[in-house]
């Protein structure tokens, strides 16, 4: 497919550069059965079931960007894309020039840094501390917020670009559709019969980059780290036979969920992904997907199109700029149902 398929015009004050007052208190755009309807957030308790399990990505944002400079004196800017263990790192580097293997950098001031070398576009960096690297960067490190956001994160991005149940330190953003979820609301949800279950998908900064390849099968997946426990493969098991549906929290979910799935069979482990989910893909694990609105041209917007019909999601974003939802990471969430017909016709259109 054409990458321009995938495009459309955002006005850029539709994009939320805040969260909303409190969380669960953004608009709820409810795609289903070839209509759309504008709900709120707290509608979600109105449209899940008794046997339905909410599936939850618990990966916890690091604070992933340092700024310091080269043994040279010139300035560097660094953000952890990975951790690899408790020392070593791979890294996005920003420099005037790159620095090279065998060099040192000294970030934050105080913590000193080996390059190692590169892999592919990261750079492998070793911190020479006794310390853990991700205790290093809680201390020293700085939150790092999209690049659509244009202030530098402060206070209110540390406890909001975080979910309520993050627990696994790993991610270099936030996995957003949770965001909109507090206590109360996962609570209710429990109370009304829904099963919560989580996965962990560390989310790269990979994320965030349109595809630039003109067509759809050139484009190079990033790649993730994920794990799903046997709680959560049994959970889901358990619901189909009950007569519930997956409901997928966020894109990271449902790329781990679809992932592990890829042999035909929900498995659990813990493995890496790369899966690109365009229209014409078929679903094997999610019926439900809650997940905020995409950037143009990216992954995340053609997996949407994947999964709830590319003519119906393509018509909901242009619903959504006209009724001004607000955007991205802090921005409102769709609550699509799964669109078996339209991935039906495309693939017999292909």
């Amino acid at each position: 497919m054409r990458t321009d398929e995938f495009d459309f015009v955002l006005p850029e004050q539709l994009i939320a550069q805040h969260p909303p007052e409190q969380r669960g208190a953004s608009r709820l755009l409810y795609a289903h059965d070839g209509a759309l309807e504008d709900r709120r957030f707290a509608d979600l308790l109105q449209l899940v079931r008794p046997n339905d399990v909410l599936v939850l990505n618990d990966t916890r944002v690091i604070k992933a960007r340092l700024f310091g400079s080269k043994e040279s004196g010139g300035r560097v800017e660094v953000l952890v894309e990975r951790v690899l263990n408790a020392h070593e790192v791979l890294a996005q580097v920003r420099a005037s020039h790159a620095p090279q293997a065998g060099s040192r950098l000294l970030l934050a001031g105080t913590l000193l840094v080996e390059v190692l070398g590169r892999e592919g576009e990261f750079f492998h960096l070793r911190f020479i501390s006794g310390e853990g690297v991700l205790d290093l960067l809680e201390r020293h490190g700085q939150l790092p917020l999209p690049p659509y956001i244009t202030h530098a994160a402060d206070g209110e991005d540390e406890q909001r670009y975080q979910t309520v149940f993050a627990r696994e330190a790993g991610a270099v953003a936030a996995p957003t559709a949770g965001l909109h979820f507090d206590e109360a609301m996962l609570q209710a949800l429990r109370d009304k019969g829904v099963r919560i279950v989580y996965v962990t998908l560390h989310v790269g900064a990979g994320t965030f980059q349109p595809v630039r390849a003109e067509h759809t099968h050139e484009h190079t997946m990033h790649s993730e780290r994920y794990e799903i426990p046997q709680a959560t493969v049994d959970a889901i098991a358990q619901a189909h036979r009950a007569g519930g549906r997956v409901i997928a929290a966020g894109t990271t979910s449902l790329r781990a969920l679809e992932s592990a799935a890829a042999g035909g069979e929900l498995v659990a482990g813990e493995n890496e992904t790369n899966i690109f989910i365009v229209p014409g893909y078929r679903f094997k694990v999610v019926d439900v997907l809650l997940t905020n609105f995409h950037l143009p041209r990216s992954t995340l917007l053609m997996l949407v199109c994947a999964f709830g019909g590319m003519n119906e999601m393509l018509a909901a974003y242009r619903h959504a700029v006209e009724e001004k939802y607000r955007f991205f990471s802090y921005g409102d969430a769709m609550l699509i149902q799964r669109n078996d017909v339209g991935r039906a016709q495309h693939a017999a259109i292909k």
